[in-house]
């Protein structure tokens, strides 16, 4: 089990947008099972490269039930090609912002393509808390936040906890 160290914000390397993929060999699958594996370890739905620091446009999701089998996906190079207007509201969270949760207003369903570790091109349809957890890891990739996703002030109140957070922990 190979379990990385979870970047946190403030951290600048969250806010770059991630490089796409072109080679799919033995590094990229090495880097999945990173992602897996801290994912699985810290109990989340979706991690993504830049949260371990790695700036490459991957990212993995597993959104089943605790009762369920689980259902990992590993996305890379992904793209959003379609998305409703309706909106679902869903209480967000995440990995490099730890203790922190808000509700972030996204579109429900989303028509998405991306590789799959082979390099072949996938064509799917999420919605509710997959299409929520995809078009997070996806703002990962693109140096975004789901708290950018906030009002000026309450985006301002959440940086300012999170910074007096981070420099507790120095």
């Amino acid at each position: 089990m190979a379990v990385k160290k979870i970047i946190l914000y403030p951290n600048p390397l969250l806010l770059k947008t991630s490089t796409k993929i072109d080679k799919f060999d033995e590094n990229l699958v090495t880097l999945s099972k990173h992602l897996i594996d801290t994912m699985y370890d810290a109990d989340g739905v979706g991690l993504a490269a830049p949260q371990i620091g790695i700036n490459k446009r991957i990212f993995v999701m597993d959104c089943s039930r605790e009762d369920e089998e689980k259902d990992l996906r590993i996305v890379i190079n992904p793209e959003i090609v379609n998305e409703s207007e309706e909106l679902h509201l869903y209480k967000e969270g995440c990995l490099s912002i730890p203790g922190i949760t808000e509700e972030i207003s996204r579109p429900k369903v989303i028509e998405v393509m991306y590789q799959d570790i082979n390099g072949v091109t996938q064509r799917k349809t999420y919605d509710n808390l997959w299409s929520t957890c995809f078009q997070h890891e996806l703002d990962h990739l693109n140096g975004k936040l789901f708290i950018d996703h906030l009002r000026p002030m309450k985006k301002l109140l959440v940086k300012n906890k999170m910074n007096k957070s981070s420099k507790k922990d120095r």
